[in-house]
């Protein structure tokens, strides 16, 4: 189908499915740089995939702008105001040729849903009067007919691989941005239940119209997913850190995901029952997101433990645990990459009461000492945590809402033991609480940190001990 510049913007005629995704792209794409370009140059403000629901998280602030603010805002409106126009447009001559009812245009303005209600229009074929004639007629001869799904999906492995994608990953970002956004859960909904399901979805998509092999539904599965993490980096929704760290368990389940999608697209209901049966395994993933906001549940309490044996007496060893010097910058490729780690620790005070800051890259840890038995025994409890980690991302800045609440030191301890040699056996302790799912998952992550973290004060006292000497 050809369409003129003047055409876009006529609200007459229809559109085929491949031009509405184009433009609808491009215009995405120079919307959102534009956006971003204004933003930066014009206001000094940062303008992210996210801030465009902004009015629906915060309406009462919004109507209280002046000033600065204020003009911002008006900005961002008017730059607005022909892409809406465009979008309008489009997708009333979309919902045209596809013979839906044009109300549907109303989807447009609904946030989150506008983004499915896109892609969804991007898939649905042309209504001819000559191809449903042909089906009413197939219908009177008693054949079978094909789920709306079947009809949308080509035939092609690679074609049907690529609708199987923008199926599942649009529905897989609009269930992160559910739990981790609205209902503020990390757990068996988002790191579980979500990539099971992208993987049977994208594979059960993938095999809808004609039976594919194993290996090619547990590769489209798992591709489902890393298409996905891209795609939260690339809208500022989550860092790459925490990617890594949510890929070994993401990947295999998507990837079983993917064998459960194969058993069942070899049966011959699967053409027809497809698209009902999604929807109900789709629900799913929300279920559960919805079951654990309202079961709000006590986090347990962890511990880790490391120990360094030191060539100096306890009474030199404990002056650096007090408050001990600034640390080199890391080595390590996990402070590297972002995760917290300490610079220096610094004591206000003396005994039981006295107050000691331990700062981080992110921030001091506040830590009121509670047994100050010298030079054996400091033990502390934590008032004030900062970020675990500062995500690495292409952005200026990434807040998510597990750097808030989610990892939180509880205590500490430094414990002393005088060693026959005339040494020092020097263990840091850490109590600490998370609230993410599957809890013996992240544990293990967890753990480690902690572990790396207490090396990394532990050695730096002992050089800075035997040093002394």
């Amino acid at each position: 189908m050809r369409i003129t510049f003047a055409d876009l913007w006529r609200p007459s005629g229809t559109v085929d499915r491949g031009t509405y995704a184009v433009v609808g792209a491009l215009a995405f794409v120079l919307k959102n740089n534009l956006d971003r370009f204004v933003a930066a140059h014009f206001f000094h403000q940062y303008w992210g995939f996210l801030n465009y629901w902004v009015p629906l998280r915060d309406v009462g602030r919004i109507t209280q702008l002046r000033g600065h603010d204020a003009i911002f805002l008006e900005t961002m409106v008017a730059i607005a105001l022909p892409f809406v126009w465009l979008g309008v447009v489009m997708t009333l001559k979309r919902l045209r040729s596809a013979g839906l009812p044009l109300a549907l245009v109303a989807l447009f303005f609904i946030p989150f849903l506008n983004l499915f209600f896109f892609f969804l229009l991007c898939l649905w074929p042309e209504r001819e009067a000559k191809s449903i004639n042909h089906r009413d007629q197939r219908v009177s001869q008693g054949q079978t007919t094909e789920s709306f799904l079947a009809r949308i999906v080509p035939e092609s492995a690679l074609g049907s691989a690529a609708a199987s994608l923008l199926i599942t990953v649009p529905a897989g970002l609009l269930m992160v941005l559910l739990g981790v956004r609205l209902l503020v859960t990390y757990g068996w909904g988002l790191f579980i239940a979500l990539p099971f399901v992208m993987g049977f979805t994208a594979a059960l998509t993938y095999g809808v119209r004609r039976p594919r092999s194993l290996s090619e539904c547990i590769i489209v599965a798992s591709l489902s997913v890393a298409v996905m993490g891209v795609a939260l980096m690339a809208f500022a929704i989550e860092g790459l850190i925490c990617l890594i760290m949510a890929m070994p368990i993401a990947v295999p389940l998507a990837a079983f995901g993917g064998a459960c999608g194969y058993l069942v697209q070899r049966r011959r209901w699967s053409q027809t029952g497809a698209p009902a049966f999604l929807s109900v395994v789709l629900l799913f993933v929300p279920g559960v997101q919805w079951t654990e906001h309202a079961v709000s549940t006590s986090n347990p309490t962890y511990v880790v433990r490391s120990a360094v044996d030191i060539n100096a007496p306890p009474e030199r060893v404990w002056k650096q645990v007090v408050a001990f010097s600034e640390i080199p910058p890391p080595a390590e490729w996990i402070f590297r990459a972002g995760v917290a780690y300490p610079i220096r620790a610094q004591i206000f005070g003396s005994g039981p009461g006295a107050e000691r800051h331990c700062v981080f890259s992110t921030g001091a840890f506040v830590e009121p000492i509670e047994v100050w038995d010298e030079p054996r025994r400091l033990k502390f409890s934590v008032t004030a945590n900062p970020p675990p980690m500062e995500e690495w991302t292409p952005y200026a800045h990434l807040d998510t809402p597990h750097l808030h609440g989610f990892l939180v030191s509880s205590g500490g301890q430094f414990l002393l033991t005088p060693l026959p040699n005339g040494g020092t056996r020097l263990e840091g302790t850490t109590w600490y609480r998370h609230g993410l799912a599957p809890a013996a998952y992240w544990r293990v992550w967890s753990d480690v940190i902690i572990h790396k973290i207490h090396m990394r004060v532990l050695r730096h006292i002992k050089e800075e001990a035997e040093k002394a000497g």
